[in-house]
Formats: C-alpha cells, sequence, structure tokens
C-alpha cells in the first residue's frame, strides 16, 4: 500500500535569490535519495518555498522498499585460478570485498567468456526505517550559494551537517506518522533555548499574524492537505504563483486609486515581481508617497532607489511618467497601512534627499575635471589604474571606430571622446552610494554638460549588452545616432579587460570568475555577431586584429603569461558557441561553423553561416552532400597539393574518367558563384549552389578509384577533391558535423 509523504525544512530567512533553484533542488535530491535506497515513487515529488520553509510532498510512495537480487560480476575465470586451480588475489580479493568465501562465488557465462560472479540478495526493509537516511542524504546533497557553520551534527558517519541558514525545525510525516529523525547540536552550542532539533508533525504559522494564540506558535498536522489548509489559517500562503498572483492583482489595484499603473520599469527590466513573492509569506500592498520636488530627479535615480534599494514598486501616470507614488510590497496584513505607508515614505524620502544632494553636487564639476581622480582607482595591480585603462580605451576605441568600422574621423573622434569619459563617474558621490548607476549615471551627467549624442548615450549603455539573445538591450532604436560609436566602446572596454586579464594570467576557473571575463567574452562577441542590426555596421571584424590592437598598450608595461592568446582565442570560440546555443541553433550546426583555428573567428560571419546552414540543411540533397564530404574529408586528410593551387584547366588534362570531369566541370561551373556568394554574404546562396554538386560528388565516388596505381593520376583526383573541400568549407564550414551518425 502507498502512502503519503510530507517533508517541511524550516529555517531561518533564506535569501530570496536562492528560493528559485532550492525548490527545484528538493525535489530532485529527495526523488535520488528515494531511488538510492530502492523505496520507489508512485507520484512525482511536489516542491514548494517560503522565506522560511522547503516543503516536498509526495503522495503516494510503497510502504517497502523493492527486494535487493543483484548479480556483480568479478574477475574472469582465467585470471581468478591457477593453473593447479588454485584462487589467484584476483579472486580472494573481489571474494573478500563482498564479504563471501570463494567458494560462494559463481561463474557466469558472457559473451567475452567465463567470469566469478556473487550474488547479493537482501530482503526489503520498511520504508519508516529507511527515510531517516533519505533525509540525510537530502540534506547533505542540497546545494547552496553559500554555506554556514551552525553547530549541527548528523549521525551518518560524516559529522558536521553545514546548511545555507540554521534549520529550526523538521516536519517529517510518511502515512500520518512521525519518521523519527534527529540533527544533533555539538556540545559548545548546547543550551537552555539552543537544543537539537527533531522531527515531528508540527509546523510553524506566521512570525506576527495570528487569529488566535500567539504568533508563529507551534501547528499539529497529519498529511499534505492539513498542513496546506492550516499554514493558510495562520497567514502562511504556501504555492509560490498564489502569492505571486496576489501581489500582482494588489499592485494593481493600487496603482489604480493612485490613478496610475506600475511602472513599465518594473514589468519589463527590473524583475522585482518575480523576486517579492520569495521574499514574504503573507503579501500585502501599501501605497506611499514622496515629495513632488523629487521628480526633478532622473527617472533612473528615482527608479534604482525605489526598487533596488527598498524593493518598491514605481507607479506612472498614464503618459508614462513617474509619479510621486510607489507600491510596497509588505509581509503583513493591512490592519495599520498608513502607519505602514509612513514608515515606508520616512524611508524613501532620506535615500531621495541623499540622491538630490549627490545629483546636485556632482554637476558642480564636469567628467573631464574628474579623470585625474580615476588614477586613484586601482584596475587591477598589474594593468593599472582606471586612468591608465581610460587612456588605453580611448586609444582603441578610436582605432576600432576607424579602421574596423570605416567610421570617418569624426565619428572616431566621438568615440574616444566617449571612451576617455566612460569610467569618470566612479569618483562621483551618486555612483558610490548607487552603484548600480554606473555607466547610466555618467552617461546622464554627460547629457546635462551638452555633450553630443554619440557621446551620452554611448557613456549610458557602454557596459551593456549583458545578454547574448538578439534583442538584448540597447537596441538600434535607443542608441539613435550613437549606436557605432556605442558599439566601439563597448568593444574597447571588454577587448581591453580581456586582454590584459588573460595576459597576466587572471584567466576563469571552473566556476570562479572574480573578474566577469565570462560575462566580457560574452558582450564581446554579442556586440561584434550584431554590429549590422545594432551599430549598422557592415565590416565583420575578427578576433584576431582586435585582440592585437588591444594588446599593443600592454607590449612595454606587462610581461605576458605563456600562450595566453591561445587561451583567449579558445574561450572567445567557447562564448560564441553559447550564444549560438542560446539562440537555438543545433550544435551539430555549431560545431559546422566554427573556425577549426580559434583566432580565425569572426563572430558576424559565423552567425550569418549557421543561420545559412540551418536552412540549407533543410534540402535533401544538401544534407546528401554532407554525408559524401565526409569521405572527402577522409581521403584528403594527408593530401597536400605539391605545386600550390592548381588551375582547371590543368586537371582536366591529366583526368581521365567522364565521372571525374563531370564533377570538374560542375566545380568549373559553380565556383564563381559561390565565389560571389561568399564575397556578398549571400551564404545561403552559397549553400543552395553548393547542394547542385551532390549528384556528380555521388558518380564520382560510384565510378572512380581515387587512389589509382598512376601517381600522376592518384595526384590529379585527389587535387579534384582538395579542390571541393576546400570550396564547401570556404562557403559552408565542416558540414560533415551535420551528416547523420549512421552515413
Amino acid at each position: 500500500m502507498d502512502r503519503e509523504l510530507l517533508l517541511e525544512i524550516g529555517c531561518e530567512e533564506l535569501p530570496a535569490s536562492w528560493l528559485p533553484g532550492l525548490t527545484q533542488q528538493l525535489g530532485e535530491v529527495v526523488l535520488a535519495q528515494l531511488r538510492e535506497r530502492r523505496l520507489p515513487a508512485d507520484s512525482p515529488a511536489e516542491t514548494f518555498s517560503t522565506p522560511r520553509r522547503l516543503t516536498a510532498r509526495i503522495a503516494r510512495l510503497a510502504e517497502r522498499q523493492t527486494d535487493l537480487d543483484e548479480l556483480i560480476t568479478g574477475p574472469p575465470v582465467s585470471a581468478a585460478f591457477s593453473p593447479e586451480g588454485a584462487p589467484t588475489p584476483a579472486a580472494t580479493g573481489f571474494a573478500a570485498r563482498h564479504g563471501v568465501e570463494v567458494s560462494a562465488l559463481e561463474r557466469v557465462e558472457t559473451p567475452k567468456g567465463a567470469y566469478l560472479a556473487v550474488r547479493k540478495k537482501q530482503r526489503s526493509k520498511a520504508a519508516v526505517d529507511v527515510l531517516p537516511d533519505v533525509l540525510a542524504g537530502a540534506l547533505r546533497g542540497l546545494s547552496f550559494p553559500k554555506l554556514m557553520h551552525w553547530d549541527a551534527l548528523l549521525d551518518d558517519g560524516r559529522g558536521e551537517l553545514q546548511f545555507g541558514r540554521p534549520i529550526r525545525w523538521i516536519l517529517f510525516v510518511y502515512g500520518g506518522r512521525v519518521v523519527p529523525f534527529t540533527i544533533a547540536r555539538t556540545s559548545a552550542a548546547q543550551s537552555g533555548s539552543v537544543q537539537d532539533v527533531i522531527s515531528g508533525a508540527m509546523t510553524y504559522g506566521h512570525r506576527f499574524l495570528t487569529t488566535s494564540g500567539r504568533a508563529g506558535r507551534a501547528i499539529k498536522v497529519r498529511t499534505f492537505d492539513d498542513y496546506k489548509a492550516r499554514l493558510l489559517e495562520n497567514f502562511v500562503i504556501l504555492q509560490r504563483s498564489d502569492r505571486h498572483d496576489k501581489i500582482a492583482r494588489e499592485l494593481d489595484a493600487k496603482a489604480q486609486r493612485l490613478h496610475g499603473r506600475v511602472s513599465r520599469v518594473v514589468r519589463g527590466e527590473s524583475g522585482l515581481l518575480q523576486e517579492v513573492p520569495d521574499l514574504v509569506e503573507y503579501p500585502s500592498v501599501v501605497a506611499g508617497t514622496f515629495g513632488p520636488e523629487f521628480l526633478e530627479l532622473p527617472e533612473e535615480v528615482l527608479t534604482t532607489t525605489l526598487i533596488h534599494h527598498q524593493h518598491y514598486f514605481p507607479v506612472e501616470s498614464e503618459d508614462g511618467r513617474l509619479k510621486n507614488a510607489f507600491l510596497a510590497v509588505i509581509n503583513n496584513e493591512l490592519d495599520n497601512e498608513r502607519t505602514i505607508a509612513r514608515n515606508a515614505e520616512r524611508v524613501v524620502t532620506a535615500r531621495l534627499r541623499d540622491a538630490r544632494f549627490f545629483w546636485e553636487t556632482d554637476r558642480k564639476v564636469t567628467l573631464e575635471s574628474r579623470l585625474d581622480r580615476l588614477g586613484t582607482l586601482l584596475f587591477h595591480k598589474k594593468l593599472g589604474t582606471y586612468a591608465e585603462k581610460a587612456l588605453r580605451i580611448e586609444r582603441l576605441a578610436r582605432r576600432v571606430a576607424q579602421d574596423g568600422f570605416g567610421q570617418p574621423e569624426q565619428a572616431a573622434g566621438l568615440a574616444a571622446t566617449a571612451a576617455r569619459l566612460a569610467k569618470a563617474d566612479l569618483t562621483t558621490d551618486m555612483v558610490r552610494e548607487f552603484t548600480e548607476l554606473q555607466g547610466t549615471i555618467g552617461g546622464i551627467y554627460a547629457r546635462e554638460e551638452g555633450q553630443p549624442e554619440e557621446v551620452w548615450k554611448t557613456i549610458y549603455f557602454h557596459y551593456l549588452p549583458v545578454g547574448v539573445e538578439a534583442d538584448t538591450a540597447p537596441s538600434r532604436a535607443q542608441l539613435g545616432r550613437a549606436a557605432a560609436t556605442w558599439a566601439a566602446v563597448s568593444l574597447a572596454d571588454r577587448l581591453d579587460t580581456l586582454v590584459g586579464l588573460f595576459a597576466a594570467g587572471e584567466k576563469p576557473t571552473g566556476s570562479r570568475d572574480p573578474f566577469g571575463l565570462r560575462r566580457a567574452a560574452q558582450a564581446t562577441v554579442k556586440v561584434l555577431s550584431d554590429l549590422g542590426a545594432t551599430a549598422g555596421v557592415s565590416r565583420g571584424l575578427g578576433v584576431k586584429e582586435l585582440v592585437a590592437w588591444a594588446f599593443e598598450p600592454y607590449l612595454a608595461v606587462l610581461q605576458p603569461q605563456a600562450d595566453w592568446q591561445r587561451l583567449l582565442f579558445d574561450f572567445l570560440v567557447e562564448r560564441q558557441s553559447h550564444l549560438l546555443e542560446r539562440r537555438g541553433y543545433r550544435y551539430d550546426e555549431i560545431r559546422a561553423v566554427l573556425p577549426e583555428h580559434a583566432e580565425e573567428l569572426r563572430p558576424a560571419a559565423t552567425l550569418r553561416r549557421v543561420e545559412a546552414l540551418s536552412k540549407a540543411r533543410q534540402q535533401p540533397a544538401f544534407e546528401a552532400l554532407a554525408v559524401l564530404f565526409k569521405r572527402v574529408k577522409n581521403i584528403t586528410r594527408d593530401f597536400t597539393a605539391e605545386d600550390g593551387p592548381v588551375s582547371f584547366a590543368s586537371l582536366k588534362d591529366a583526368l581521365r574518367e567522364p565521372a571525374e570531369q563531370a564533377l570538374l566541370a560542375e566545380l568549373e561551373r559553380l565556383s564563381p558563384k559561390i565565389e560571389l556568394a561568399v564575397e556578398q554574404d549571400q551564404h545561403l546562396a552559397g549553400m543552395n549552389h553548393l547542394a547542385q554538386l551532390h549528384g556528380a560528388v555521388d558518380r564520382f565516388f560510384v565510378d572512380v578509384l581515387v587512389m589509382a596505381d598512376d601517381r600522376r593520376l592518384r595526384t590529379a583526383r585527389l587535387t579534384l577533391l582538395k579542390t571541393l573541400k576546400d570550396m564547401v568549407l570556404k562557403a559552408a564550414g565542416d558540414i560533415s558535423e551535420i551528416a547523420p551518425e549512421q552515413a
């Protein structure tokens, strides 16, 4: 008979950003532990969370383990016994490992011959006897961004139990009965108020709210339905989606009463509405206001103060302008709404007064006059200060704009100006207090100073993009005339960081990336991939020339680490692969278009090629050509033309068979068309031309023996195939990657 398993881990408040991942993890870990201990679950694990609890429920779990009847294969019989029949160390060791005598081992026949084996049989145990081990394994198996030592021990032979936050209670019920489990506390921690955590049939309601009795008191439950209902009676909404919907409804209602709506910034960019349900157990919404004089501050300052610092929702009017009002999600009922609102208003007003002071003070000096202060901020001990970085990216941005993008001198000069001023806001009071505004506030200050649009928008957006999706901000419409200038500065900033830090030996390792080099590399390949769409630049820059330009200022001041360039190029190719994967391309298509040599990466061309390949492979002839191309690659792998490039005319004189003459004629006919398509970035057209080669290549392999005895003829045939291979690689990449596996 199946019974219900209910587990709740009650702990101190967990950070909101942890909860989505932990909620999913809990179900996966519990099911994995049940499988490991042969306890079959006949229903999926349902998981829930609030800031103070992680909950898992399995509606139907077997009462007993399945019996274990396992045959474990050991050494081959030929190695297990000597010619005289005595057991060798291989046999005795295998028997000892499994706690049996050699005489108890079985002989089993396998396709590889006779082997020794031991049969393990173990009778099943009752679920209640196994579940404590399941919970111990689950507690050990949960991973957290940070672990805490809290003087806790588990009796599982591994000693101390670290956890994301201290555990305060455990609800562990199977079939309505408590499963015994204890988390012991160390003797140093034991006191009247610090004791062992013992499982029970008790959960706890809201810390501050109650309909009767003491808030946060223990609540006895036996089933999940009872558990969920009793929590709700005690002001805990267990289902995250229910908390989210309640917040969204009340936000809209409160905003309408203020004759406005929740700001588009919250709806679109900040993710605040996704975060606040994990901050509260019983959400309510209160409305507050602040002085209308603060609306003179830039909108970015107001929204940063409200959203990032207070987790409040700005309110805007129907025309999209901010109102002097906000909405706050609280973990309480609204009996004293006005008092709560007044307290929130006092905090917001204090923060806005600070922001207004910084706004007025910072603008008393120009960004240009702040450049000297950048010399007091260290970028990296081997790479100097931010003042030195500003000079490097100024030169690099000018070169990227002029030599890389083909922009006129005036545009290159604007890029250089924007790059020089881009980091100046790091010395402002506003950024010291509101770090989220770096770059953004610099652009606003530049706008207030009367800098051209190309300069202030470049500074404003130069920390973007932060994602690799095609629609990641900034868009062409947002950038306006600053599109090419922004691209030059954004690239210069990231390339200076990547080149300098890789050369200094600071490459990322595993999950460790303290300098954000993955983000920098992703932004680099994103900007380069989308230059045409975002910046209106038609030139497809390669990473090799950009890295060389970026390293020039370091030549005289830095002794680079060995092999840093190869590591950086490989890193950029890896990020390009990530970008293409995130945009939905298949992995075999990505492998096909990535360059054989990482330094040859040209992100824009790579993106256009994979787009074309994704469409071209839908033609049966093209995929069939990919199958044949595998043979072409294999045959020509070690072949190098002896006399350099060979003309079609010379090949025509050397070849004999009609099938090879036909393939040569097709190559001669299609070669100019394919070359033109590649030059004009018409990759799909080039691949469509390639598909026409399928019939001729197929006939060639049917009728022609490539490795002929005649050396001159063999060389001519290999040269023909190598010409075909080079043409395919240039126009479509290594299309053998997309050939079906069985080919």
